[in-house]
């Protein structure tokens, strides 16, 4: 879920260490299937670029749109022809509520998403029906200069294509069942089958990066995994409402590291790394939160893969915002 409690005031500056950027600025026209982004450190023009690439059509899910660079981008594409629909979270209209006015007065597609889920946290874009983009976080500017997030740049057709069908029922708001493609992870269909069967295949390391964690089956798979011999790391946010769970890994023998919701780097992300350094390594991005709502009353988006750009950086921003955090 977006901030409640741990949202705080943005600040101006954040301290993310050297942590690596694999992401490209733009997409070339030859990309590997998968490109990582990292924020805040890259910052957001490739996801601009990205837009602005679309030749045919732009379809975006997006729980908070608050940035207006990529609000007018998206204006200005449909102005040249390009179709662009999207949708926004119903929950979420005094956020979203100008966006969905410059995109409505532009001639877009645009639509409050479906009373059939709690919220839709789906964070997502497609241009041209070839490549999505799934991001953890939101384009919503407010909170640029200090979240963490990742994106994963997807150019996989049969994820893409699934990414499109089941966007098709929910700006219909027609029921729809997701298909995985070949990696996606989609709540409230099987987001938490598919993360625990990640965490319980892990045989060597574990590395956990979540804004919240507050889901007591993938908490305990996580345990499970640390009693078997897995290393087992956690970075999260100020442990006072997942202060049991945190306990319960440490106690097992992990470690966790937290960031204070008063200043300084946010931990936004949803991200999981799985036998880092093997040729059985697998990571997950995604909008899933390890909570009830996110796993199994939400719409959101992820994806597993076994990539190794993906993995390397995901797994050296991992090592520095553990090293920066403060031991539970």
């Amino acid at each position: 879920m977006r901030r409640t409690a741990f949202r705080r005031l943005a600040v101006a500056a954040t301290a993310c260490g050297t942590a690596a950027i694999t992401a490209l600025t733009a997409l070339p026209a030859h990309a590997a299937t998968y490109s990582l982004l990292i924020f805040p450190d890259q910052g957001y023009g490739s996801v601009y670029n990205f837009i602005n690439s679309a030749r045919t059509s732009i379809d975006v899910t997006m729980y908070e749109l608050r940035d207006t660079t990529a609000v007018s981008d998206l204006v200005n594409r449909q102005k040249a022809g390009v179709k662009v629909r999207v949708i926004l979270d119903a929950q979420h209209t005094s956020v979203n509520g100008s966006a969905y006015s410059k995109l409505k007065a532009a001639g877009a597609g645009v639509t409050y998403s479906s009373s059939a889920f709690v919220y839709t946290h789906q964070k997502s874009l497609t241009v041209d029906r070839a490549t999505s983009l799934i991001l953890s976080g939101n384009l919503d500017s407010t909170y640029y200069a200090n979240d963490r997030d990742y994106g994963v740049y997807d150019s996989d057709a049969n994820d893409v294509t699934a990414i499109e069908n089941v966007f098709n029922a929910d700006y219909a708001k027609t029921s729809v069942t997701p298909s995985d493609g070949d990696h996606l992870v989609w709540s409230p269909t099987d987001s938490q089958t598919r993360l625990l069967g990640l965490i319980n295949g892990a045989t060597s390391t574990l590395d956990v990066e979540e804004l919240e964690f507050g889901d007591s089956a993938l908490v305990n798979a996580i345990v499970a995994a640390e009693n078997r011999g897995v290393r087992v790391r956690v970075v999260g946010m100020d442990p006072s409402s997942y202060r049991g769970y945190f306990d319960q890994v440490v106690n097992a023998g992990g470690s966790v590291v937290t960031y204070s919701s008063s200043g300084g780097l946010y931990i936004h992300a949803k991200a999981i790394v799985a036998d880092s350094g093997t040729s059985a390594a697998k990571e997950f991005v995604g909008s899933e939160n390890f909570s009830d709502n996110s796993l199994n009353h939400n719409r959101e988006l992820g994806l597993i893969v076994s990539d190794s750009g993906v993995l390397s950086g995901l797994e050296s921003t991992f090592n520095t915002d553990f090293a920066n955090g403060t031991p539970y």
